[in-house]
């Protein structure tokens, strides 16, 4: 399975879904994707798509999927990640989120430095959210003063 998803186009491919289960009576496409993707937010909703129409030897290419997501959110996506990834998956990822660069198996490539491939502690991200996180209080003293 190949599937190319954008965070900001998810809503419009749930509204499809529906769709065609309202208008053309595809039934079968709620079970395929844990039910109706707009009764729930939109970060479980992205979780059941992976869960369910995610399958092993896949090749999936993300735009930012931690848009859709909390902290917890992203934690799950990294768990189906490596559990796909152990049945042979692939994954392409575009992110600023620490906590899916942070993969343990996975190659991060720095696409300001003609895709060098990086140490998760070397992001620029990475820098960023833990200055930020030591030092709430003297990052927001720079951003305001």
């Amino acid at each position: 399975m190949k599937f190319f998803l954008r965070a900001e186009s998810f809503y419009n491919f749930s509204s499809e879904v529906e769709r065609l289960v309202e208008e053309d009576g595809f039934d079968s496409l709620y079970s395929s994707y844990g039910g109706n993707l707009h009764e729930c937010s939109h970060g479980e909703s992205f979780i059941r798509l992976v869960q369910n129409r995610f399958s092993d030897h896949g090749l999936y290419i993300l735009d930012e999927p931690e848009a859709a997501l909390s902290p917890q959110r992203q934690m799950s996506l990294l768990y189906l990640i490596d559990q796909l990834s152990k049945e042979g998956s692939q994954f392409i990822i575009a992110t600023h989120s620490p906590i899916l660069i942070s993969y343990k198996n996975g190659k991060i490539l720095d696409l300001n430095n003609n895709f060098k491939e990086v140490k998760y502690k070397d992001t620029d991200i990475y820098s960023l959210y833990k200055m930020y996180l030591d030092e709430p209080e003297a990052m927001q003293h720079r951003l305001f003063n």
